[in-house]
């Protein structure tokens, strides 16, 4: 019973870590609870982007808002899929 409770923690730390989150505020931070949200994706691992998520262009001329990058759970699931191909993406959320 003891091996398998250390063996279900140790499986559930590997999904919390990869739930990495950066937030940047802007400005003040975000005012109000309108949000954008794109997907960025890279190849090779993460080390060449395929595109770009501006996010200035997605805050639209805004002078306080908050940047929010993560692996969301989606991502996770996405990334099990095409992580064979080394293809991988990550959520970029711009609140204003």
């Amino acid at each position: 019973m003891k091996k398998i409770t250390v063996y279900v923690c140790l499986f559930s730390l590997l999904f919390v870590m990869a739930c990495s989150t950066h937030i940047h505020k802007i400005g003040a931070g975000a005012k109000g609870g309108e949000s954008i949200e794109k997907r960025q994706w890279y190849a090779l691992w993460g080390l060449v982007p395929i595109n770009n998520v501006d996010s200035s262009e997605m805050a639209g001329g805004a002078a306080n808002y908050e940047i929010k990058t993560e692996q969301s759970p989606l991502d996770i699931i996405i990334n099990f899929f095409t992580g064979i191909v080394t293809v991988y993406s990550r959520t970029v959320t711009v609140t204003k």
